[in-house]
Parts: structure tokens; C-alpha cells; sequence
């Protein structure tokens, strides 16, 4: 457990409430509050009553070294105990113990929520004579009360009144959150009855049977020691924490800055707002993003330093943004290094408009964006010139036509910064992403949907490289970028090709795709491509020779296209295409003989949501 040291024991349930009465046990602030419904909770407080078990909690030690978190106090209890510092933090178990303390401890009721998750607020009691009756029935016995104890029937009259502890000794209903302080109520309870002995007994039996296993009950208990570093906290904490919201390492930073009176979440929301207001092509830029990058250059800023001082090169340590990296900076390193990374992203956001990606949903990685930013602000003015700009975009596109960020990237990432960088300073050979990129012919069969980054990277190449729209003849970057309804679309209609029995793994592969814009697509609607040709030329007052030129932004033979010859146009277009990908790249792709012809085999159709079901529609319409 990445060097964790724990103690497993089981604890009084009393002396655990009793710790978050007094402040001593808190929960860390990446803790987001977390309400469980009625039914839930007197279900909870019905298997304590009879000793079932309700799972083991976590808790960390406080006062280490390698974990300061902002504490906060149990909802429900004093708000003073704000200014105490608690010795144990609660890492899991924070819905059961939460939802335990206000009902056997508070003072004021609960809050809850409704079968239909309306907020509500709700008393716990204990119908004696149904409690001692037979265990296996015990849910029945506890009974929830609105907050002001009245229950009222659904015409409004009043069924049940509670509002005085006499009402409450008539109806034999103890109130849960005596059951640690139940003298008091017991001797009030007889005085009410004048000791009757029916009652007496009732209360002794309600005693032993329920009141004692609450002073009896045991939770098993694992504390996490103080030494347990920081990354083990989280590792832990995301495999129980299988209810609320998942952990992540910004929540865990959160806390940590906190303690040092630094809001990570108000300056990273700030930030996120200039980022993305600004930037459609940044919209699904996430904190982790952010921390990565962060992460990578507080990593090689410590290596170049290591090495300047004589370190050996295998001894230096290394960069890198994994998790157990991040965990480790400082409020510090954020300060250092935030104002210099958001402008990191706004030029990668400049850059990536200049290879004509406007948006989130175009975007092939929006991981890549993690070194691309880092490698921008490690180079500063070095990243400003057409040169640099040249051999980054090599980098890209082979990242992105190789497909090497949909995985574990971590590692790539930590290569990236310093091979890049130096790359564009002439100091070193291609960086290992240049060298690991290949495009092999055949994909372009299997690229169907815009699941795939190579398929949107095809997109985006295309749009650089000057793609016009059939029927007004703009360049599709500038209908893209001032937000035009663009997709991509069928070259030889869905319909059409159905027709002629194609293969539907082949026609709907990207070869027979390209960017078109929604209205242009509907007048090509399912005809055959020599019919649509004169109808959008027509339309749009533009001669054939015009139109040609047109196809050719796409990559597209005119002639094999106004012949209706589908596998003269698929074998001349992904010839294009390939051309396309290896000027991008700078590589090589290798041609298999007959790829592209009729009776090529391709693999089986399964992809999920496809963007031609919608095209299709289109086709239907305008049929």
C-alpha cells in the first residue's frame, strides 16, 4: 500500500460519536458533504439495534508529515469545533457515522431526504413495545417523525403529537438520540406511569434489547498511521469510497492548500473560466489537466537543477506527472507555476487553431493538450517562430494520426516535455512519439466515427488544408470556426450505396466521408453523386470546372465522382489521404497491393453511436 501502515481494531460505536462530539475526529475537506434518505438511515439505526453489522470505516491518523489536510467537523455538531484540531480524520464510513451522530447524539433533526430526494429534516424514535417484540421486525419499530413531531394524517389532522417528552412517555416512544443518556428519560418515563409495572418492565426489556447493544455495539475500525504518504491516502480512499463522489487528486490537493490557507478551487475556477470562455477548443480541459502540466515542469525544473549541480543523469530525479508527483507539490509550486501553465493553454489553444480545431468535440486528445501547453511554456519566445511552429505540429499530428495518447500517457507525457523542447531548439534527433507514430493504409477502413482521434484528426487535417464546402465554396475552417452546422458527411450517399450493395463497413469508412456543412448535405440528399453534382451546382451558380476544384480541397477525383465510380473514387481517395497523412507526419505509410478494391475484406462493423444514422435522416428528407 505504497508504504502505508495501518492498525485494525474495533471501536465503541459511543466512543466514535463521542470523538466527532468533542472535535477530536473530523472529516478532511475533500470530503463532500453527503446525505442519505429517511428509509436508509432508520435502517442504519435499526441493524445497530440489534448488533448486525454495518461495515468497517477507515480513519487517518493526523499530525504527519507527509499529509496536512483542512479538517472539518461532522454536520450536525457544534460549529465552534471548527477551531479544534482533530486527531483522526474519517476517510470512509463519513454517510454512516454522519448519519449515526445526528440521530443518536443531536439536537436538532436530521437531515435527510424523501423517497423522491427532497430535502427533509426528520426525528428518530423507537416504539418500545414493537421493538422488544421480535428482532427480526425491528425496522418497524423505528419510527420518523417530521421536524416539527407532528405527524398528520392526508386530511391534515394531527395522528401523532410528540412535541412534549409526556406525549412521548404516553405513546412508549423513545427518542434515539437519548439512547446514550437514557436515565434521565427512563426515570421521567416511570414517573409518568407512576411505576406502573407493565411499564417498567417494558422499559427494563427495552432496555437490554435495545439500549444496551447501542452502548455495546462495535465498529471495526482501520486507522491509517500519520507516516502513511500522501498518494496512499488517495489510492485508499478511492477503493472504499464506493458511494458519493469519486476522489481525485485536485480534491486531495484542495485540502492539503487549505491547510495552508490557500483556496485551490476558487484560483483553479477563476482560471477555468478566463480558459474556457475564451477557448471552445478548451471547453473539456480538466483540473488533472492543469495539475499535469503543472507537474512537469515543477519535475524538470528539479532534474535541471540535479543535473547543473553534478548529479549523474540515471541518479537525477525524473519528470513526471503521475499521481504520486502531484500529490506532492506545494502551494508554492501552484503559485510558481499556475499564471505561466494558463498561458501555456491559451497557446496550445492558438496552435491548435491553426491547424484548424476550433472546438472540444473536434479535438482528437484532449490529453495531448498536457504536454503541448507544458512544451509551450518551457520554450517561451523559442515557441513563437514559423519553425517552431513547423516541428511541433509534426509532433502532433504524429501523436494524433499514430494514436498514442488513448492510454496510459503518462509516461509519454514525461518524454514529451524535454524531447520536444529540445527538438525545436536543434538539439537533439525526433522526439520517441515522432519515432513511434505509424499509420498503417488499412486503418482508413476501420476509421468510421469521430470515437476515433485519427478519424477527427483526418477531419481537422483536411479543414487545414484548405477543404471548401460544395455549395458556397468557403473554406470549411471558416463555416467551422464561426460555428455553421458542420460535420462530416457521405461522399457517395448512404441510400445510394446501399443500393448498389456495398459493403456498409467500406462506404461508411472515412474515405467516403468528408466536412460539409448540414444544409449542403441535405441537397445531396441519398441521390447518386453525378445527379447531386448538377443539383448543387445549379443551386449555387457554380460552373463544373469550379466544382472540381471544389472535390480536389477534399481530396476528391472529379472524374471518378461524376462517373459514379465508387471504387475508382475510393482508391484514388485514400491514396489523397494518405499523402495528406504522411506530409503531416513526415513518415512513410505503407501501401498493401489491392487494399482498396473490390472484395477487400474489413473487419467487422461495431463501433457503437454512429454519425451516419443522423446523415442518413438527412438523405431520406431530401429524397
Amino acid at each position: 500500500m505504497i508504504g502505508a501502515s495501518f492498525d485494525s481494531t474495533k471501536t465503541p460505536l459511543q466512543d466514535l460519536l463521542a470523538w466527532a462530539h468533542q472535535g477530536k475526529l473530523q472529516l478532511p475537506d475533500f470530503q463532500r458533504g453527503w446525505v442519505w434518505d429517511d428509509e436508509r438511515i432508520r435502517s442504519l439505526i435499526a441493524s445497530v439495534s440489534v448488533s448486525f453489522p454495518i461495515g468497517a470505516v477507515m480513519l487517518l491518523e493526523t499530525g504527519g508529515e507527509h499529509v496536512r489536510f483542512k479538517p472539518r467537523p461532522l454536520a450536525g455538531t457544534d460549529t465552534s469545533l471548527r477551531h479544534v484540531e482533530p486527531e483522526t480524520l474519517i476517510l470512509d464510513g463519513q454517510q454512516r457515522l454522519t448519519s449515526l451522530y445526528q440521530a443518536l447524539m443531536g439536537e436538532s433533526a436530521v437531515e435527510t431526504k424523501d423517497a423522491r430526494g427532497k430535502a427533509i429534516r426528520r426525528w428518530y424514535y423507537f416504539d418500545m413495545k414493537k421493538a422488544v417484540a421480535n428482532d427480526d421486525d425491528r425496522e418497524d419499530a423505528v419510527r420518523s417523525v417530521p421536524e416539527d413531531r407532528l405527524v398528520k394524517t392526508f386530511g391534515g389532522e394531527i395522528a401523532l403529537d410528540l412535541t412534549a417528552p409526556e406525549r412521548e412517555y404516553a405513546e412508549d416512544l423513545f427518542p434515539a438520540n437519548r439512547v446514550f443518556q437514557s436515565a434521565e428519560w427512563r426515570q421521567a418515563y416511570n414517573q409518568h406511569w407512576n411505576y406502573a409495572p407493565e411499564k417498567i418492565q417494558l422499559y427494563d426489556a427495552f432496555e437490554r434489547e435495545v439500549v444496551k447493544r447501542f452502548e455495546q455495539y462495535q465498529l471495526p475500525a482501520i486507522e491509517l498511521k500519520k507516516e502513511t504518504p500522501k498518494e496512499a491516502v488517495c489510492l485508499v480512499f478511492e477503493r472504499v469510497n464506493t458511494g458519493g463522489v469519486a476522489l481525485n487528486v485536485f480534491e486531495l490537493l484542495t485540502a492539503a492548500f487549505a491547510a495552508d490557507d490557500f483556496q485551490l478551487r476558487d484560483d483553479w475556477d477563476a482560471r477555468e473560466r478566463r480558459l474556457k470562455g475564451a477557448h471552445p477548443v478548451l471547453a473539456s480541459l480538466q483540473n488533472d489537466d492543469f495539475l499535469q502540466a503543472i507537474s512537469l515542469l515543477v519535475t524538470q525544473e528539479r532534474r535541471r537543477g540535479a543535473l547543473e549541480s553534478g548529479t549523474a543523469p540515471h541518479e537525477a530525479p525524473g519528470i513526471s506527472c503521475k499521481r504520486k508527483d502531484i500529490l506532492r507539490l506545494e502551494v508554492g509550486d501552484w503559485k510558481t507555476w499556475a499564471d505561466r501553465v494558463e498561458e501555456g493553454f491559451v497557446r496550445a489553444a492558438r496552435f491548435l487553431h491553426g491547424q484548424k480545431i476550433f472546438k472540444a468535440r473536434d479535438l482528437p486528445y484532449r490529453t495531448q493538450l498536457v504536454p503541448l501547453a507544458a512544451i509551450f511554456v518551457d520554450l517561451g519566445k523559442d515557441g513563437e517562430t514559423e519553425g517552431a511552429r513547423q516541428k511541433i505540429a509534426r509532433w502532433y499530428w504524429c501523436g494524433v494520426l499514430g494514436e498514442l495518447y488513448g492510454g496510459a500517457i503518462e509516461t509519454r507525457f514525461a518524454r514529451d516535455l524535454p524531447e520536444v523542447v529540445a527538438l525545436v531548439r536543434g538539439q537533439a534527433a525526433e522526439p520517441t512519439t515522432i519515432q513511434e507514430s505509424s499509420f498503417q493504409a488499412g486503418r482508413l477502413l476501420t476509421l468510421r466515427t469521430r470515437n476515433s482521434a485519427a478519424y477527427k484528426g483526418l477531419y481537422a487535417l483536411l479543414m487545414r488544408d484548405g477543404a471548401r464546402d460544395f455549395r458556397t465554396g468557403e473554406p470549411i475552417e471558416a463555416q467551422a470556426f464561426f460555428d455553421d452546422k458542420i460535420d462530416i458527411h457521405h461522399i457517395f450517399p448512404e441510400r445510394w450505396c446501399k443500393t448498389k450493395a456495398l459493403d456498409r463497413a467500406v462506404y461508411n469508412s472515412v474515405i467516403n466521408k468528408t466536412p460539409l456543412a448540414a444544409r449542403t448535405n441535405r441537397q445531396i440528399g441519398g441521390r447518386a453523386p453525378s445527379k447531386y453534382l448538377l443539383v448543387v451546382e445549379k443551386a449555387a451558380g457554380i460552373d463544373p470546372a469550379g466544382m472540381d476544384e471544389i472535390l480536389r480541397s477534399h481530396c476528391i477525383a472529379p472524374e471518378h465522382l461524376r462517373a459514379d465510380e465508387f471504387w475508382a473514387f475510393l482508391a484514388a481517395r485514400a491514396e489523397a489521404l494518405l499523402q495528406r497523412i504522411e506530409t503531416a507526419t513526415g513518415k512513410t505509410v505503407t501501401r498493401e497491393p489491392g487494399l482498396f478494391e473490390p472484395g477487400v475484406e474489413v473487419e467487422s462493423y461495431d463501433e457503437g453511436p454512429e454519425d451516419w444514422e443522423a446523415e442518413e435522416s438527412l438523405e431520406e428528407a431530401a429524397s
